[in-house]
């Protein structure tokens, strides 16, 4: 089926009003999943399922190139108490095409996959392309795009679409939980005691709330340490024998994520254990030809405070898509129908840049 750019964009728009009309939670996609494959199969392009992932490498496929990854998900969210629309009814007022998913990351994923449709059947691109319409990204589950990486192609670079204004973030924060704990001795309240957790919790918190890291990025700034969450006793009458926290720590790319875990297990005045450490943060370099190209369609580049699947991702990657992040998992989530037109537009003109010349 051949289409130019304007159809392809309607085309684009309608999956995305169907995708919204689906509920995808994290681990429940397969119908999501359907609509994906039914786009590929309208299309004449071959492609394999994983579970709810569905992806797909261009016709011209050549193992002696490097390899591009377009990547979203289509996993959301559940939808907040706070909704006033229906989160599964698409439907455009003023422009705005309201619905769960629309703007994280639905405008994303229709947008690549279309880019993709429109250089699938190129020849002597610089680089192989390989779509990834990928499950669980909310949830960071085990079947997502880290759970499906063994099964892929080798990946060289990745645009891996998230609602950025179209901006380009070649930076994005990794993130480290730390459950803590702060120790004393129990006893019952009527009687002295100089070692109250919750006393010396106090102290805890000041060192936690006026920590710095060493290292500031360029792109991303400090570190940022927050402790989110504190919990201790059980009754009005009984000192506990500990005090509970949890903190939350967003990684710029001067540190990986066991290096923040080191550092904080030697010089924090309580007992830390991280719970997982492999959301480390993303770059990529600003002069990377990908990043010029952005550049030259007239991108401006910064780093991204919040996490994608560029976390699962070794190689550079670049995170850039329509819609606007502060309206993810927000109440009557939208997007603007121009951002999907302009951002399947970009993605376009940003890879003519890349693809169509020698880098």
């Amino acid at each position: 089926m051949k289409m130019d750019k304007k159809q392809l964009t309607e085309k684009a728009l309608d999956l995305l009003k169907q995708l919204i009309s689906i509920p995808s939670f994290s681990s429940e996609e397969d119908n999501t999943a359907d609509a994906i494959e039914a786009w590929f199969k309208a299309f004449d392009i071959p492609f394999k399922r994983e579970i709810n992932n569905v992806f797909a490498v261009n016709k011209h496929f050549d193992d002696s190139k490097p390899t591009l990854l377009l990547n979203s998900h289509h996993d959301t969210v559940e939808p907040n108490s706070a909704y006033t629309k229906d989160p599964f009814h698409p439907h455009i007022e003023d422009g705005k095409l309201y619905g769960l998913g629309s703007n994280d990351a639905g405008g994303a994923l229709v947008s690549l996959i279309a880019t993709f449709t429109h250089f699938y059947s190129k020849d002597n691109l610089s680089h192989n392309l390989l779509m990834v319409a990928s499950m669980e990204e909310e949830s960071s589950g085990d079947n997502s795009l880290r759970g499906l990486l063994p099964q892929l192609p080798k990946i060289d670079v990745a645009i891996v679409g998230e609602p950025t204004l179209m901006q380009l973030a070649i930076a994005e924060k990794g993130l480290v939980v730390f459950d803590a704990q702060v120790k004393g001795t129990p006893s019952h309240a009527a009687h002295p005691n100089e070692d109250n957790p919750i006393y010396k919790s106090i102290e805890v918190l000041e060192w936690f709330k006026n920590y710095k890291f060493k290292k500031v990025s360029e792109a991303l700034g400090e570190v940022k340490l927050t402790v989110t969450q504190i919990n201790a006793g059980v009754q009005h009458n009984a000192v506990p024998a500990q005090v509970n926290l949890v903190i939350d720590v967003r990684v710029n790319d001067k540190y990986t994520n066991a290096e923040i875990a080191e550092i904080l297990k030697k010089e924090a005045p309580c007992v830390l254990k991280e719970r997982s450490l492999r959301l480390n943060s993303s770059a990529i370099a600003k002069d990377h030809p990908l990043v010029r190209s952005g550049i030259a369609v007239g991108r401006e580049t910064y780093g991204s405070p919040t996490l994608s699947d560029q976390a699962a991702l070794t190689c550079q990657s670049l995170k850039l898509g329509p819609g606007d992040s502060t309206r993810s998992h927000s109440a009557d989530e939208f997007i603007y129908v121009q951002e999907v037109e302009e951002g399947i537009d970009l993605y376009i003109r940003i890879l003519e840049g890349f693809l169509m010349k020698k880098t």
